[in-house]
Parts: C-alpha cells; sequence; structure tokens
C-alpha cells in the first residue's frame, strides 16, 4: 500500500510539472509578437474580409485602367516603406528584419508602371491624395518610432508573399497580362525560392526582437492603425462607387442627367438622414466632372491596392 502511494504521488508530481511547463511553453508562445499580430488584428481581419473590393478582385473584377493606377499607389506606398527601412536598417528593432534582396518592391514596382505607362512614367503620375495619410505615417514612424516599423513590414511584405500570388493569377486572366510577368512584376519574389520557409525565417526573426510587453502591444496597436488607414479609404470609395455602380456606359461613366432632389441622389444616400440635404440640387454633374480627374481616379486605384494587401492576410 505505502509503495502504491508513493508510486502515485510521484506520478502527480510528474504530472504537475509537465502541465507547468506545457503553460509556460503557451505563455512565452502567446508572447511571440506574430502571434500578438494574429490575435491583435481579427477583427481588423474581419471588416476587411467584408469589403467590396475584396470580393470583386477574387471574382476578377478588375479593369485595366485602375489595376494601371493601383500600381501607382503601391509604388507610392512601397517608396515610402522601404526608404524608411533603408534608413533604420541598423537599427536594433528592425536590423533582423532587413532583407533587401529579398522582399524590396520598387524595383518591381518601378518595372510595372514602366509597363503600363511607358518610359516617361514618373512625368505622368503622382501620389494619390487617399494614399498620402499612410504614407505621411510610414514616414513618421521610420524617423520618430522606428521600433515600430515592423507592423508595417509584417503586414506588407508576408501578405505580398501569401495572398498576393493568389492576386497575381487573377489579375494575368482578367485583364489578359502576359504570363511571363510583364505588369505583375510586383508579385515576383526572385530572390525567395521557398515563400513558406522564407515566412518562418521572417517570424522567427521578428519574435526574437529584444522587445518589451508594452512595445509588442503599441507595434499591434501600429498594425491595426494601419487597417484603419485602409478602412477610412474604403468609406470614401464607397460613396463614389456606389454612383459608378448604378448604371455605366462603355468607357466605364456612369449615365445621369444632373437633374432632379439631392435626395434621390445614391451618392449622398447616407447623408440623407443628417438633414443637411434638404432643398438642395442633386450635384451629380459636378460628381462627374471630379470623377474624371486623376486625383479621384487615383483613390479608387488606392483603395484596389490596399484592398489586396488586406486580402493578402487571409492567405499567410
Amino acid at each position: 500500500m505505502s509503495a502504491e502511494v508513493e508510486t502515485s504521488e510521484g506520478v502527480d508530481e510528474s504530472e504537475k510539472k509537465n502541465s507547468g511547463a506545457l503553460e509556460k511553453e503557451n505563455q512565452m508562445r502567446m508572447a511571440d509578437l506574430s502571434e500578438l499580430l494574429k490575435e491583435g488584428t481579427k477583427e481588423a481581419h474581419d471588416r476587411a474580409e467584408n469589403t467590396q473590393f475584396v470580393k470583386d478582385f477574387l471574382k476578377g473584377n478588375i479593369k485595366k485602367e485602375l489595376f494601371k493606377l493601383a500600381t501607382t499607389a503601391l509604388y507610392f506606398t512601397y517608396s515610402a516603406l522601404e526608404e524608411e527601412m533603408e534608413r533604420n536598417k541598423d537599427h536594433p528593432a528592425f536590423a533582423p528584419l532587413y532583407f533587401p534582396m529579398e522582399l524590396h518592391r520598387k524595383e518591381a514596382l518601378t518595372k510595372d508602371m514602366e509597363y503600363f505607362f511607358g518610359e516617361n512614367w514618373e512625368e505622368q503620375v503622382q501620389c494619390p491624395k487617399a494614399a498620402k495619410k499612410y504614407v505621411e505615417r510610414i514616414h513618421y514612424i521610420g524617423q520618430n518610432e522606428p521600433e515600430l516599423l515592423v507592423a508595417h513590414a509584417y503586414t506588407r511584405y508576408m501578405g505580398d508573399l501569401s495572398g498576393g500570388q493568389v492576386l497575381k493569377k487573377v489579375a494575368q486572366r482578367a485583364l489578359k497580362l502576359p504570363s511571363t510577368g510583364e505588369g505583375t512584376q510586383f508579385y515576383l519574389f526572385e530572390n525567395v525560392d521557398n515563400a513558406q520557409q522564407f515566412k518562418q525565417l521572417y517570424r522567427a526573426r521578428m519574435n526574437a526582437l529584444d522587445l518589451n510587453m508594452k512595445t509588442k502591444e503599441r507595434i499591434v496597436e501600429e498594425a491595426n492603425k494601419a487597417f484603419e488607414y485602409n478602412m477610412q479609404i474604403f468609406n470614401e470609395l464607397d460613396q463614389a462607387g456606389s454612383t459608378l455602380a448604378r448604371e455605366t456606359l462603355e468607357d466605364g461613366f456612369p449615365v445621369h442627367d444632373g437633374k432632379g432632389d439631392m435626395r434621390k441622389c445614391p451618392f449622398y444616400a447616407g447623408e440623407q438622414d443628417k438633414g443637411a440635404l434638404e432643398g438642395s440640387s442633386c450635384p451629380f454633374r459636378t460628381a462627374m466632372a471630379v470623377l474624371k480627374k486623376p486625383s479621384l481616379q487615383f483613390i479608387l486605384a488606392t483603395g484596389m491596392a490596399l484592398a489586396a494587401g488586406l486580402l493578402a492576410w487571409y492567405y499567410m
């Protein structure tokens, strides 16, 4: 009987030790930055998942002109991101994640711009207004809080290595782009042989950064801010897009005579309850004039580009 009791107590003690070790391992895993980002941005993922842009892109409902402008938005976004990464390549909170040969996209995007716009493409484009807030945020982080730069680098590049490959095939099929890669160089990572293995390496490097929990929480917060910038752009696009979706001519612009009560205009449908439109006339002609301007076209393009980035998260 005594031997049985001792044996039982020994087993219980062993189980306690194993249980304690497992709990400690789980706590350490949950403290990993990659896990914190995954858990901490779930809500943002859910919101992005329901955007019309994501659904349309997956269905191949994209036009070449819009895709060209989306490439423009990506060019300015990655130019800012990689400029700040270069500035902070020796910073201890980012240096282990500096992979210019494997990840940087500016050179690839330059090739895409030349393909779509020609050799003088730089004279034809400008940074979209809707993208400027995000670009400005990236520059601010790089120059003032470089420890948060990982939030932007991780969400962009890991997504590009994942869902971006799906989007490449969709774009090539929908736009009849060459299978040899012209126009979609952005999605081609020539120096990454195995995307899955490289993502594992990147996450391991990121989890090994010497960061306290407060800094990790700030990084998660910054990642959510990046999603919020995207959502703000989508909200702006929803208003313009709802008008364009009613009726379209062959060139893609709606048919509307510009007459009537503003309350009947779909562009302002969301404003009716605010009482600010009472007695006003429909501004459709003005809206159409604005829609034909490059600045708003860039807004639409930015939305598609950022939607692609958000969509990429679901394939990581």
